[in-house]
């Protein structure tokens, strides 16, 4: 993965430590504003702080002044306004128009003015507006300022503290499983911003459906023509009305949006930049660690898993005798397959390297679960209660959104699949919903037949999904690369300095020394470091990273897990036990891009570690590289004297570099 920016950010909070505690006062000042902080993501922009300051690039006890000033002159500013406006403030935009913001506040701090203020630093909903309740309220200020102190230092530590610990433990965490932590977190970035969208955007319309609605129709009205089949679609007295209403926004802006991005796609020709970015960035996270898990989740999609659960919710639409439920069902899944095969076998787009030519735009597993998760939220939301009806809507949102990202992290699809795949699954949702919701009022009991859909699925998905992880890998193993010809000879006097000096990836801890080169087969190599105690270990997968949690293993307990160089797993993987049972040395092997002529001998690199267990935090048990010296390239280089080999600095890193040939001709 590229480190640039990374570097770029930690040189400049390097080189400015004074500004960058500045910042972090603006954080919490701005958190702490009146109607400001309300806007203001203080939580995650302070976890990201405390990650710095766990790295040591910044002073724990000043980014720690710096946030518990900040929030405390922010509250200060914020008492002064209320105690220069009072109640007049009910009258100033935006409080006219939302008086819920300072209502809430005022509840809590009626309660208990001092615990209010305590209590208000951690509630992010009425944070900004407590200390101006307390300044309307008139509450003394020596009072005042000693609650807000401690609120603020409390505050500022309590949210510091989790990207403090994760920054204390950041060099364990990566050089355990770096990449796998990376595409863990942006699955849960991408998650909670689906939450998000999903939550928010039902909760605003369920607030203004029935005013838009109510201009919507006085509109319409205003056009004797479209009045009368508004009225006919929309009746204010109809209990489906503001969902419909909303179902019809919704697809008119998701419909566009679609028909848009489907111009785009075919317009263009060729894959967008933005996909080929995506398409990159999660190429350079593929680890085994991480693979394995998100084949799974892919899997998620397949029709081994939908399918069992849409039938069961047939059948028991069946059973009931809804049958206009059922028709609206078994329609939304017919039709949707038909039109998404429809679209991937007419538009032509360039697919992604190593995605099978099943695959197109829009995706069809990222379709058929929006529509079936979908279909269903639609379906059962109508007979909960009103606040319990978001729900179903966030299950899909969630599931659909897993779906998506494991499949882009495999690379089965472009961003633009995906995004269209659920487009054109909500729109056909849509108009299935609508005209469901038009015709069917008979209500029925909502447990059962969640318990079916949810359920069947559930159990489908634990059968098929771990037994489909290797088949699912080998179809979208990451394309190898171009290959690149040198002279066998030439790269034995001098090309072997054109391979990479270290394993380029986001931490200086990870930036291995590329200290081995081998052209030729590897069975010679591997016999020969056998003999002198050396021994293959298998891939460590999912199941064995589990031992590093287990704190009280023992050092043979614990597996070496792989690592990756440019998106592939390692070829070899050898360890040594040393006499100190908390040592271990290791050699990893990747194949290269390069094959040397004559004879298209295969070149490897690789790097020779010294490991030392350690236990980090108390929290994880790792086998982290030494700094330094490192004794592991002459254990390799002892048992490879018959073979023909050479060692010189490499003029990058100034490191020593093994170049072995196995392919048994002297050089």
């Amino acid at each position: 993965m590229n480190s640039s920016w990374m570097d770029a950010v930690l040189a400049w909070i390097g080189s400015h430590p004074v500004l960058a505690g500045l910042v972090v006062f603006a954080i919490a000042f701005c958190d702490a504003l009146i109607v400001v902080g309300a806007i203001v993501p203080a939580l995650p922009l302070l976890i990201a702080v405390g990650v710095l300051i766990g790295m040591g690039e910044i002073s724990g006890p000043y980014a720690v002044a710096c946030v518990t000033l900040g929030a405390f002159l922010g509250d200060g500013l914020s008492f002064w306004i209320g105690r220069r406006w009072g109640r007049r403030l009910y009258g100033v935009w935006p409080f006219r128009r939302y008086p819920q913001l300072l209502d809430r506040g005022e509840v809590l701090f009626r309660r208990n003015a001092f615990k209010a203020i305590l209590a208000a630093r951690y509630v992010g909903a009425v944070r900004p507006f407590v200390p101006a309740i307390a300044g309307i309220a008139r509450m003394p200020l020596r009072r005042y300022f000693f609650a807000s102190g401690v609120a603020c230092l409390s505050w500022g530590l309590l949210f510091l503290a989790p990207g403090w610990i994760l920054g204390r433990a950041y060099d364990a965490v990566a050089a355990v499983a770096g990449h796998l932590v990376i595409v863990l977190g942006l699955l849960a970035a991408v998650l909670g911003l689906a939450w998000a969208w999903v939550l928010y955007t039902y909760r605003w319309f369920a607030g203004h459906a029935d005013s838009l609605l109510q201009r919507a129709l006085d509109w319409t009205h205003r056009h004797p023509v479209i009045g009368r089949h508004s009225a006919a679609v929309f009746d204010p007295s109809h209990r489906e009305s503001t969902s419909l209403a909303l179902l019809a926004v919704l697809l008119l802006a998701i419909g566009w949006a679609w028909f848009a991005l489907l111009v785009v796609v075919i317009g263009h020709g060729e894959p967008l930049a933005l996909d080929l970015f995506v398409h990159q960035a999660m190429l350079a996270l593929r680890s085994p660690l991480a693979d394995y898990p998100m084949a799974a989740l892919a899997s998620l999609g397949d029709w081994p898993v939908l399918l069992p659960a849409c039938a069961a919710v047939l059948g028991y639409f069946a059973w009931r005798r809804l049958w206009m439920a059922a028709a609206h069902w078994l329609a939304a899944l017919a039709f949707g397959l038909a039109l998404t095969w429809l679209l991937g076998n007419t538009v032509d787009v360039v697919r992604p390297p190593g995605a099978s030519s099943g695959f197109g735009f829009p995706s069809i597993a990222v379709t058929m679960s929006t529509i079936a998760f979908g279909f269903f939220a639609v379906l059962i939301a109508r007979e909960l209660p009103g606040r319990d009806r978001v729900w179903p809507y966030l299950v899909s949102g969630v599931t659909v959104t897993v779906i998506g990202f494991a499949r882009l992290y495999l690379g089965a699809h472009w961003l633009s699949d995906v995004v269209g795949g659920m487009l054109l699954g909500i729109v056909w949702l849509l108009v299935l919903g609508i005209a469901y919701r038009r015709r069917f009022n008979r209500s029925f009991w909502v447990k059962p037949v969640a318990a079916v859909f949810y359920g069947v699925f559930a159990v489908a998905a634990l059968w098929y999904a771990p037994r489909n992880i290797e088949a699912k890998l080998a179809k979208f193993e990451p394309p190898p690369a171009l290959p690149v010809v040198q002279d066998l000879e030439d790269w034995w006097s001098h090309e072997w300095m054109l391979q990479p000096a270290r394993r380029n990836e986001f931490a200086d801890e990870l930036r291995w020394p590329l200290d081995v080169q081998v052209a030729g087969p590897l069975p010679p190599l591997q016999a020969r470091l056998e003999a002198a105690g050396w021994r293959v270990q298998p891939q460590a997968r999912w199941e064995q990273a589990i031992s590093l949690l287990d704190t009280d293993a023992e050092p043979d307990e614990v597996p070496v897990l792989p690592a990756t160089l440019e998106a592939r797993t390692e070829a070899l993987l050898m360890v040594r036990d040393d006499p100190d049972p908390a040592v271990r040395h290791v050699l990893r092997l990747w194949p290269s891009a390069v094959r040397l002529q004559p004879g298209d001998v295969p070149l490897w690199v690789g790097t020779a570690q010294t490991l030392d267990f350690r236990r980090d935090l108390g929290l994880i048990v790792t086998w982290r590289p030494q700094q330094g010296i490192d004794p592991a390239l002459e254990l390799v280089q002892a048992p490879l004297q018959e073979l023909p080999h050479a060692v010189a600095p490499h003029p990058e890193s100034q490191l020593p570099v093994l170049r072995v040939r196995t392919d048994g001709i002297a050089p």
